[in-house]
């Protein structure tokens, strides 16, 4: 699914991350590390976000370096403390995304309506609190048709409720699109995700480790 070459970020020239050849395969796929490790610095640079060394392909063809745009439009992200300008609204980020995602805006309807944004999406993003930022930013990730989409620290600032919503529709995804999932995060993975979300999954299915 995304195939990683000599893949190297250094900050002042201090190399903080290096992979020499790496094969992450289909499906829900979970990075596990201690914080200051690189997880978000991975995240980033495979979103495209942030420069680095190396070769990032995805689905044995597309690649970051040489087809940016192709490999952006089916690479979504979620950043584990979002920022958004805050004299937009919920409501514009969705606009601007289904937009560059080239699919309907009501495509962010079925999100809204589950995770309960609708008293607040319309609203100034200045106005949210952290747990509103965390719920649009995930909204964000699953617009459009994404091959790969990666979650940076997608369990914190979110309630109980609202983290079984993201359970599924990880699984939703997974499970009718085919896409792959790519999260990382410093808590315990046994207590929080991997109960609930291993009930949803069906057959063989399982939650890989990188």
């Amino acid at each position: 699914m995304l195939k990683i070459t000599n893949y190297k970020k250094s900050y002042k020239k201090d190399i903080v991350l290096e992979v020499d050849n790496l094969t992450i395969e289909s499906g829900i796929n979970w990075i596990r590390g201690a914080n200051g490790t690189g997880k978000s610095t991975f995240l980033k640079s495979a979103a495209g976000i942030i420069a680095f060394e190396g070769e990032l392909v995805l689905n044995s063809g597309i690649s970051i370096k040489k087809q940016p745009i192709a490999y952006r439009k089916q690479v979504n992200f979620a950043e584990a403390e979002p920022v958004f300008p805050e004299f937009l609204t919920g409501t514009d980020l969705i606009k601007l995304f289904t937009k560059a995602k080239g699919v309907p805006t009501n495509q962010a309807d079925y999100f809204i309506e589950t995770m309960k944004m609708q008293a607040y999406v319309r609203d100034p993003i200045g106005t949210f609190s952290s747990g509103m930022l965390k719920k649009l930013s995930l909204l964000l990730a699953f617009i459009g048709h994404p091959k790969l989409v990666l979650l940076d620290e997608p369990l914190i600032t979110m309630d109980s409720e609202s983290l079984k919503t993201l359970y599924s529709w990880i699984v939703e995804y997974y499970s009718k699109e085919g896409t792959s999932f790519l999260l990382s995060s410093h808590q315990a993975l046994e207590d929080s995700f991997l109960p609930t979300i291993q009930e949803l999954l069906v057959d063989d299915q399982t939650i890989k480790y990188v």
